[in-house]
């Protein structure tokens, strides 16, 4: 089984360690029971950019710091069958044979820099609490509603304490442990 995690990062505002992201991202989709190959892409995007989403696709003025695109409507988790019932040419009879296609994670560094003193604490814990938030959205889990936020802060603390706060960055190329 694979987690395949694509972190591209298209923005030039702020530094990103996307190993790191990336990292995370596959640490989370395994823990919350991600269990067979899977794909997800995590999109980091300048201030402009991530307004523009967010107007075209939330009919929200001005920039944001996260957002999530599911592949469907569907929460992943429940399991579903290719569109055409699995049945034609090409297509595969036993749902795990096919890869997951869990979405996109759109992160703006940038509006995460300016919000973090106030709410994660460093430029770092906020993107990894933004994608954290990103999975968890695209996982089925919401925030409307104040008992389901609740549970989404909780389950995003106790990830980000377990594959987060408690891992050193990995060494970068170049340099060596010691």
């Amino acid at each position: 089984m694979s987690v395949d995690v694509f972190v591209a990062d298209e923005q030039s505002d702020r530094p990103v360690d996307a190993h790191r992201l990336a990292e995370l991202a596959r640490a989370v989709l395994v823990a919350e029971g991600i269990k067979r190959e899977a794909e997800l892409s995590v999109i980091l995007v300048d201030e402009t950019t991530i307004t523009a989403h967010n107007k075209q696709f939330l009919a929200r003025e001005g920039p944001t710091d996260v957002l999530s695109f599911p592949i469907e409507d569907e929460p992943v988790l429940a399991g579903r069958m290719p569109d055409n019932g699995g049945t034609g040419p090409g297509s595969h009879t036993r749902e795990e044979e096919m890869p997951l296609l869990l979405g996109d994670v759109i992160i703006c560094p940038e509006v995460a820099f300016r919000n973090a003193p106030d709410h994660a604490g460093t430029y770092e814990e906020e993107l990894a609490l933004l994608l954290v938030h990103g999975i968890l959205h695209l996982l089925g889990m919401d925030h409307e509603i104040t008992a389901e936020a609740i549970k989404m802060e909780a389950k995003e603390q106790e990830l980000l304490t377990r594959y987060f706060r408690n891992q050193t960055p990995a060494a970068q190329p170049g340099t060596q442990d010691e």
